[in-house]
């Protein structure tokens, strides 16, 4: 789900589309094809879902919006973002933080 690469930290997210609110709701699969399974309030219309995404994940990760660049998946549920400017071990600890606060059901 997280990997530490030279440009940044990747994720690999699992997006809900059309969802009541925006919020991290679990992990989707398993090992090394695991992602983070975010579901998003707004449609999945004209890159909205996607928009929704970034912001969501700029503001869990207290960075700036240009720091998450969506690097694959622009149409598919299943996408990657590049995360500039933040340690694997800041991320790790604002979804662990996000997901206790959120999402009692993990």
């Amino acid at each position: 789900m997280l990997r530490s690469t030279v440009e940044g930290v990747t994720l690999a997210v699992r997006a809900q589309p059309g969802a009541k609110k925006t919020a991290i709701t679990g992990v989707y699969g398993e090992g090394a094809a695991a992602q983070l399974k975010i579901a998003v309030h707004a449609p999945p219309l004209e890159g909205r879902a996607n928009q929704a995404l970034i912001a969501f994940l700029a503001e869990t990760l207290r960075v700036a919006k240009n720091a998450v660049e969506l690097k694959s998946g622009t149409l598919s549920r299943s996408k990657v973002f590049l995360l500039h400017g933040i340690s694997l071990e800041k991320v790790e600890a604002a979804i662990s933080a996000r997901n206790l606060l959120h999402s009692p059901s993990l």
